[in-house]
């Protein structure tokens, strides 16, 4: 049994983004003179954790996780724990566990202002963030501290190919290497299998993928038809899944169908725009398809796969979502956005609470000045350029983000506080 010393920092790793994020993050604050531990519930995270002696495998039942987690909070002396999403439930469970022992956990997440920034907020994110509770007005006080400009984001998302990559590998390892994690079950409905399988014929189809989404986007793009776009995500996403009012895809698909049936003019057409990673586990293009046929509107309605959002959004009338990271690219714009889940950005300041037939026949436009100062708080804290799975964007993130874990304020605080580390000196990679 093992206690950390008074005053020193001891980190608990859980399940981490796909790739060797972790493992570099774990290897900075082991040299900045921190301890740091690795739980991992599979192959896969045991594949990219190089530092053995950190390491613990859980590789029982996931019904005694709580009570393991309990036990190694206590025999590790931890004080912070580190999470990727904290909605999966062992991640639940362990913040649960966590906060009601007083240790501070650490939560990252893709970024809020995507395509190049990560977030890192502690206690929850997305619908658990304190960013819920907080309305423009008190962003604004809190701004009055600082004189920074926001930078503006740049046009691309940074890493997709690596993500996929990573995101293959990992199931790789999990399907062939998993012997000693026979009771892991994945937080999925699918199977590791099935999921690989998914991930290797997406690298596979990328090409023609591209091309199908070249063709489409240049046919709406020469259509001169006023257009209206739609941010699909995945059904599977922590975000869709816990904050949002819908059980599945199919009902936002066929709810919006409608509602631009009812209420837009005859001549406007709507865009559905997957997600990147979209891999065909939900049958998004058949339902589309079949209540656009249903609502008599068939050759108003397209579908584009994934890539550049930019593009298309630049001539759009307006866009809906469920609660896509993507909307913060519509309020940048300016562009009138409807929102159905809880978002951190779902502020009455600049996102519509419209019927949706009147949202798509006048749309609410957004109060772009309060967004401004809404994105540049959000940029001042909680958003860190760089990413999790380009080597490029894992070093940007790491030159921010490990004084903001030892930091003793949150990001939020700090600012409020005066104690944040300064940004303006770092700049975007493009």
């Amino acid at each position: 049994m093992s206690h950390a010393i008074p005053g020193t920092r001891v980190f608990l790793f859980l399940q981490g983004p796909h790739g060797p994020f972790f493992h570099q993050l774990g290897a900075m604050l082991r040299r900045a003179g921190a301890t740091v531990w690795r739980v991992g519930f599979n192959a896969g995270d045991r594949a990219f954790w190089f530092h053995a002696g950190s390491y613990i495998p859980f590789d029982a039942a996931q019904e005694s996780w709580p009570d393991t987690c309990a036990r190694l909070l206590h025999e590790k002396g931890v004080t912070d724990l580190v999470l990727y999403g904290d909605t999966r439930p062992i991640h639940a469970q362990a913040a649960a566990a966590a906060r009601a022992r007083g240790i501070t956990v650490h939560v990252f997440e893709e970024g809020y202002m995507r395509p190049y920034w990560v977030t890192y907020e502690r206690g929850g994110a997305n619908g658990h963030s304190r960013l819920m509770r907080m309305s423009v007005d008190d962003m604004r006080g809190a701004l009055e501290r600082s004189d920074m400009e926001a930078p503006l984001p740049p046009g691309h998302w940074g890493d997709m190919r690596q993500h996929v990559f990573y995101g293959a590998l990992y199931h790789w390892f999990v399907m062939f290497r998993n012997g000693p994690y026979r009771a892991f079950r994945p937080h999925r409905a699918l199977s590791v299998g099935q999921e690989f399988k998914l991930y290797v014929r997406r690298l596979m189809l990328m090409p023609l993928h591209r091309a199908e989404r070249l063709a489409e986007t240049l046919r709406i793009r020469r259509g001169g038809f006023p257009y209206h776009l739609v941010l699909m995500q995945l059904e599977h996403d922590a975000s869709f899944r816990e904050h949002s009012p819908f059980a599945s895809m199919t009902e936002f698909l066929e709810l919006t169908i409608d509602g631009f049936a009812r209420g837009a003019p005859g001549h406007h057409h709507l865009v559905f725009k997957a997600h990147p990673l979209e891999d065909g586990r939900a049958p998004v293009l058949r339902t589309i398809r079949d209540a656009a046929r249903r609502a008599g509107i068939e050759g108003r309605v397209h579908f584009v796969r994934g890539g550049k959002l930019a593009a298309l959004l630049n001539e759009a009338r307006s866009a809906v979502t469920v609660n896509s990271t993507a909307g913060q690219q519509v309020l940048w714009r300016g562009i009138p956005l409807r929102v159905f889940g809880q978002a951190v950005y779902a502020k009455p300041d600049f996102v519509s609470d419209q019927p949706l037939a009147e949202f798509f026949a006048q749309p609410a436009r957004p109060d772009n000045r309060a967004y401004r100062d809404y994105r540049r708080y959000l940029l001042e804290t909680s958003q860190i350029p760089g990413g999790f799975y380009s080597s490029r964007g894992r070093r940007q993130l790491l030159r921010l983000v490990v004084d903001m874990m030892l930091s003793r304020d949150d990001p939020y605080d700090a600012l409020t506080l005066g104690t944040a580390a300064p940004r303006q000196q770092l700049r975007l990679v493009h």
